[in-house]
């Protein structure tokens, strides 16, 4: 063993040379940082936090998402439209496809934990025009950059999923979910499309399409729609948000008069017997409600 006296001498003479490298290194040119925020990678990590706040129940995590949500949506945008890039107080350049779609992506994962009707909208909104202003009319599928955007050589689009996923997959997703959450057909019938586009890629490299197959599962799978009416943070709701549901969508409403212009699937439906409800359906037909934790489990099996 090392004396006591001697540990503590060795400890303090490794922090004095710390100090000292640091102080020279100081005197050298660092390194350049990337400052800029890109719109794709936020809409990234806001899905990110809003679903960790949801599953370890961290209140931290929920306001990050939101106020990354709030920055997205009010210096991120101009005249309705999404940029791609901020920096020093300015966002500009054109979105990309990846950009509508993946802070689109965010704001449904975010309402699906908050209930906040106006995230879902947003991400409507942002769905809408990633249609209008991407989708090839003649082909199918999603261009990588708008139709205002300045005009190139070749107009791409990207379907193979990188170190981040394609603009392609995540809009594929974005649509699926909200067809089941709005009860809109006309967002699975574009999904699919991009989808089969992608079809023989994914037959032939399929680990290159991790996005896509997500999505692909989402559409053929037993997907349930899972609603939730009542007091907002009850037992059933923390329960739902803590379990891995791939598989689901999820709506929060503690109004569900209020929230059904905006959401078909609360329609008709409320507590029962003044207790939370819970309502597990597949393709908008309905099991009976339940009101106790031990009763989802073989609803949600």
């Amino acid at each position: 063993k090392v004396p006591v006296e001697l540990a503590t001498e060795q400890a303090g003479s490794l922090s004095s040379c710390r100090e000292r490298l640091f102080d020279v290194r100081e005197k050298r040119i660092k390194p350049g940082r990337d400052e800029k925020v890109l719109a794709a990678w936020n809409g990234l990590m806001l899905a990110a936090f809003a679903d960790a706040a949801g599953v370890l129940e961290n209140d931290d995590y929920l306001q990050i998402a939101k106020r990354n949500a709030e920055f997205l949506i009010t210096e991120m945008q101009n005249g309705g439209r999404l940029y791609r890039t901020w920096k020093d107080g300015a966002a500009k350049l054109n979105g990309y496809v990846e950009d509508y779609a993946n802070v689109a992506d965010g704001l449904i994962v975010l309402y699906q934990v908050t209930g906040e009707t106006k995230y879902l909208s947003e991400a409507k909104r942002l769905a809408d025009l990633m249609i209008t202003e991407f989708w090839d009319e003649d082909n199918g599928g999603f261009f990588f950059t708008s139709n205002d955007h300045e005009e190139l050589v070749v107009r791409n689009k990207d379907f193979y999923d990188n170190a981040t996923p394609s603009g392609n997959s995540v809009a594929a997703d974005v649509l699926l979910r909200l067809a089941k959450l709005t009860g809109d057909d006309k967002y699975e019938r574009f999904a699919v499309t991009v989808l089969r586009l992608a079809a023989s890629q994914i037959r032939r490299h399929p680990q290159g399409f991790g996005r896509a197959l997500s999505a692909l599962e989402f559409l053929l799978g037993k997907t349930k729609e899972i609603v939730v009416i009542g007091e907002k943070g009850s037992e059933m709701e923390r329960d739902i948000l803590q379990r891995y549901l791939p598989d689901a969508v999820v709506v929060l409403s503690s109004d569900a008069d209020a929230d059904a212009d905006t959401i078909p699937l609360v329609k008709d439906r409320g507590m029962v017997d003044g207790k939370t409800a819970v309502y597990v359906c597949e393709d908008f037909v309905c099991q009976r409600p339940v009101t106790e934790v031990a009763e989802l489990d073989g609803l949600l099996a």
